[in-house]
């Protein structure tokens, strides 16, 4: 069976094409400046039929997307019912729902018949307690505006979760994690027993660690007196929030790990400084989330920076787990979570694991 793995961004399509159940990877491209001024791609149905005119015997898709909220703790096949609820999500994921949703609208008048499955970034993140997603707000925010921590890169913590047990050579269910997805959006989930019980990123994904643009953990009070002293409305404090601040805004160089790793150690104060409060963001959530699952099996890195920066996972765990007498393990996982969305794509379309065209 052929499943084609979409994910489809605001101006952009990635794809991979998998034969599975093997697993294997036939083709993978990306398409860029879909909607822009000048460009021939002048929507995502005419980008994903450039694609499938290279790309023939398509027999499932599978699509990324970002926000399920409550009423997705799993992957869906798509039917009105999804459709409405991508919709509905797009109130608290303006930028990635309508852009997930343009791909799957398109899939359905280009390959017409073809199942489509959704996989929601939240979805793994559902199994939270209340006591982790609540607020201290008014109850009644939650109650009528669903305003709670949802989490995300779920995907990718699922996959390098199932992959620390593989290479741990012990069950999923009876290990204690801590992933930590680190890239220019990073984020860290406490999973115990292969469920997600704590998550670094919230209602959106600005909350939790320093990352690339983003400011991660701040008081909420010091945002109003910002919009009050600089004069700012609710949109251009948004953009400072997620585009101009993290290490770019810290450090006034880069967003780039590298590039700030190059000026620290050419002495630029505010490029180390930068580095310095990431990793300390990092080690403090690992603290935190060591607590919350009482003890811990192995530490993951994976995503850009947690694959290829030695330097920072060094740093991270330089003396932390020093008092433990049996020290987890420290994995560097390379994440796959379009190979995460076909197996689960599989999995709901052909749950008998056969491999015929006709599930």
């Amino acid at each position: 069976m052929q499943i084609l793995v979409i994910n489809s961004g605001s101006s952009s399509i990635k794809y991979k094409l998998f034969d599975m159940p093997s697993e294997s990877l036939v083709k993978k491209g990306s398409l860029e400046h879909i909607g822009e001024e000048g460009s021939e791609l002048k929507d995502h149905y005419t980008g994903l039929k450039m694609v499938l005119e290279e790309i023939k015997g398509v027999d499932a898709v599978g699509h990324r997307v970002v926000h399920g909220g409550e009423d997705f703790n799993k992957p869906a096949v798509v039917d009105q019912r999804v459709i409405k609820g991508i919709k509905k999500c797009a109130a608290i994921a303006p930028l990635h729902n309508p852009a997930n949703l343009s791909g799957i609208l398109a899939c359905q008048k280009l390959l017409p018949g073809v199942k489509q499955v959704v996989v929601f970034d939240t979805a793994f993140h559902q199994t939270l307690p209340e006591h982790a997603f609540i607020y201290g707000l008014p109850y009644d925010y939650y109650q009528k505006l669903r305003a709670r921590k949802y989490g995300f890169h779920g995907t990718s913590h699922q996959y390098v979760s199932l992959e620390a047990s593989r290479l741990l050579k012990k069950p999923l269910n009876r290990l204690k994690l801590i992933t930590c997805h680190l890239g220019n959006g990073c984020s860290i989930t406490a999973v115990d027993k292969g469920k997600s019980v704590d998550t670094s990123m919230g209602y959106t994904p600005l909350e939790g660690l320093v990352m690339g643009t983003r400011c991660g953990d701040v008081d909420p009070a010091l945002i109003t007196h910002l919009m009050q002293k600089k004069n700012l409305d609710p949109k251009q404090m948004d953009r400072i929030l997620n585009k101009e601040s993290g290490l770019k805004g810290i450090s006034g160089v880069s967003n780039d790990m590298r590039l700030l790793d190059e000026k620290a150690q050419a002495g630029n104060k505010r490029a180390k400084l930068a580095l310095d409060i990431f990793v300390y963001r990092i080690r403090k959530y690992i603290g935190a989330y060591l607590a919350v699952l009482g003890g811990l099996d192995a530490l993951v890195f994976t995503a850009g920076i947690g694959e290829n920066k030695a330097s920072v996972r060094e740093s991270v765990c330089r003396g932390l787990f020093d008092y433990m007498k049996k020290k987890p393990k420290v994995l560097v996982i390379p994440t796959n979570e379009e190979l995460m969305i076909a197996r689960q794509t599989y999995k709901l379309i052909c749950p008998s694991g056969r491999g015929e065209k006709k599930c």
